[in-house]
């Protein structure tokens, strides 16, 4: 992620941070204000300043960008995969290793009773190494390809974390609209109760105008109570993903436009497969298939291995003094080197294990073929519902426009009195900004589909995080418009 963003992370965690002593420290901040009312009588013009700053409350807007770096960052997946990768590399050390000589050192100090073809030992040093063995590259190319499924698998597991963080963003900027345009209709709800009492007071109305008034009232206060639930419930969720507290925590209006593509030969791949997951799993074919490789290639070919070894006697034992007798030919220090060849005729548990790991090999391969069928089926069916989607999206939006336009044709109305229609009163006029807003929500609730389509399509085809990036540098507004009703 850009370095824009760390920072912008960096400061979020010192603003919630600030959030949370701040509640500590209540009875201070009214110590405070009684000292600004007194700074308000002998220097006004001071006074104002303190007396805004205590009593303006801190939100803290997180941007996409940076809350999928921050749930990239701490993420327990993330981490896990990482140390998937850690091995991998280990793994394939390993298989390089057996070229290097190791070496061990030991003593074997004592003394024998009867014959001992061993003389004890004062110390003894061994050393060898692989040479050559028809198997071993077949190994280390496994181990190298097993490397290349961790990487992947790595991929894919960051892909599905950005896309759970990118859809809880979405979430939570759905629900602060929706929260506003909720309290929006309760606000014209009251005022329509209000007016709805003094035109039955006047008997202009019945007693069921007012009861469906208040039903209305009743039905949009039980609204904002579930939007301000849903709305929590978002922000605890995103906050848990990115490691913050929830006091405070807001989404921002800028979303960025995905790059939605209409042709499936247009999908990006990820090195010819569907997405990241699928190379994982080829790549993990491709590792078993190299091991069962290196098993089949064990019998009938020989193996070379560095030998070396040197001793250095206890000379002031009678053990050594016994044997130096029947063998005159020993000394104190005694050494050898060469190259062990081993060639394997018969071994049944190798030629079984050969059998297990092409066995092993061959469901990997039909797994991950069966992988990639299901994530192209994936792209088409979440291109089409893209598709579908935005033309919905379309419908809401001149559906809301369409509401807003009889609403200002009615405060015309209302101002001039309509002398060649029937006559409208304020209660139509609230009711007509109720079923605008209730248009608007219509305009939220299918731009918030079609977001997290397009998020699904471009985690199908592992470019969400490329998306991300892109569109850290140049963010776009893709959400409708903010509601803000004529008053």
């Amino acid at each position: 992620m850009p370095a824009n963003d760390t920072m912008e992370a960096e400061r979020l965690r010192g603003t919630l941070s600030g959030q949370m002593l701040s509640r500590s420290t209540t009875r201070r901040s009214v110590a405070s204000c009684v000292l600004g009312r007194f700074l308000r009588l002998t220097a006004g013009f001071f006074a104002v300043p303190v007396l805004l700053l205590f009593a303006s409350p801190v939100l803290a807007q997180i941007s996409l960008t940076t809350a999928v770096d921050l749930a990239l960052r701490s993420h327990p997946k993330v981490q896990g995969a990482q140390a998937d990768v850690a091995k991998a590399h280990a793994q394939l050390a390993e298989t390089h290793d057996v070229y290097v000589p190791s070496v061990t050192a030991g003593a074997g100090l004592g003394q024998s009773y009867g014959y001992s073809p061993n003389p004890p030992t004062l110390f003894t040093v061994n050393g060898g190494s692989l040479v050559y063995n028809a198997s071993q590259m077949s190994y280390i190319r496994s181990a190298r390809a097993g490397l290349k499924a961790a990487q992947f698998a790595l991929e894919d597991v960051r892909e599905t974390v950005a896309q759970d963080t990118a859809l809880a963003y979405l979430a939570l900027a759905h629900d602060q609209q929706r929260e506003q345009a909720v309290r929006q209709q309760a606000g014209f709800a009251s005022t329509l109760v209000t007016i709805a009492q003094q035109r039955f007071d006047s008997g202009q109305d019945t007693q069921i105008d007012l009861t469906q008034a208040k039903l209305t009232a009743a039905q949009l206060r039980l609204g904002t109570l579930r939007a301000q639930d849903e709305a929590a419930n978002d922000r605890e969720h995103l906050a848990r993903l990115i490691g913050l507290p929830p006091a405070g925590l807001a989404a921002d209006d800028n979303f960025p436009a995905a790059p939605v593509v209409s042709d499936s030969s247009e999908i990006p791949t990820v090195h010819g497969y569907a997405n990241a997951a699928v190379a994982s799993a080829f790549a993990t074919a491709e590792a078993k298939q190299l091991q069962a490789v290196g098993d089949n290639r064990f019998r009938f070919r020989p193996q070379l291995n560095l030998v070396a070894q040197y001793n250095r006697y206890a000379t002031f034992t009678s053990s050594f003094a016994a044997l130096q007798k029947l063998n005159g030919t020993i000394k104190a220090d005694e050494g050898a080197f060469g190259v062990q060849i081993s060639l394997p005729l018969f071994d049944k548990s190798r030629s079984a294990k050969a059998l297990e790991t092409a066995a092993e090999a061959s469901r990997a391969l039909h797994d991950a073929q069966g992988a990639q069928l299901d994530a192209l089926d994936g792209q088409t069916r979440i291109r089409h519902t893209v598709t579908e989607l935005q033309a919905q999206a379309d419908v809401a939006m001149l559906q809301q426009q369409l509401a807003q336009q009889q609403l200002d044709v009615l405060r015309v109305q209302l101002q001039s009195g309509n002398p060649n229609g029937p006559q409208m009163t304020p209660k139509d006029e609230q009711n007509a900004r109720i079923s605008e807003r209730d248009k608007y929500l219509g305009v939220v609730d299918a731009s918030f589909q079609l977001r997290q389509a397009e998020i699904q399509l471009l985690r199908q085809s592992g470019e969400l995080e490329t998306w991300l990036r892109t569109a850290a540098a140049a963010p776009q507004s893709n959400l409708p418009p903010a509601p803000t009703p004529q008053p």
